[in-house]
């Protein structure tokens, strides 16, 4: 039992890393605010990032996750918790790159050492035309029910252009 456990721990790692180098992008850090003190080693902080929607041209989406601090913190090793916000926006003229399924991965991001990620996903509020993102942490075996949703409506930027609508690039 234990050696199959063991196997598919290391054949779902595999998966993510493989996932992962298709979703490469690194955020960029906006700021970072301290929540907590540490004496002699780093604090405890609220870190928020930026990130561009990789498939959608002028969608950049901002989140802030708490990050720990401490001895695990700076070895690396400590497994965040589990909170995050998330808020998108139109930064630009909106373009499609290429088709996408509902709830497709924007972004993910390892929250531990193998067993907890990140993600921001996608879809598309047809009636609205309006891009919805959510923003989730899973582990191998659960996942948490704390998230955070966004929605970006699809509007018109700058003068005689008009909004492409999502409807048209999410594959059925």
């Amino acid at each position: 039992m234990i050696t199959r456990v063991v196997r598919g721990a290391v054949a779902a790692f595999a998966a993510l890393l493989a996932v992962s180098a298709a979703h490469a992008q690194e955020p960029e850090v906006v700021f970072k605010k301290s929540t907590v003190w540490k004496m002699l080693t780093p604090d405890d902080k609220l870190a928020t990032y930026a990130i561009d929607d990789p498939g959608v041209a002028g969608v950049a989406c901002f989140y802030t996750v708490p990050e720990r601090g401490g001895v695990k913190g700076m070895l690396g090793v400590a497994e965040e918790r589990s909170e995050v916000s998330l808020a998108c926006r139109q930064v630009g003229p909106i373009s499609f790159k290429e088709k996408f399924e509902q709830g497709s991965v924007v972004f993910r991001q390892s929250r531990s050492l193998i067993f907890k990620k990140m993600q921001i996903v996608r879809g598309c509020d047809a009636k609205r035309n309006t891009l919805v993102y959510l923003v989730y942490t899973d582990r191998l075996i659960e996942g948490s029910p704390q998230n955070s949703t966004s929605a970006v409506p699809i509007m018109p930027w700058g003068s005689g252009a008009d909004a492409p609508k999502c409807a048209d690039w999410v594959e059925k």
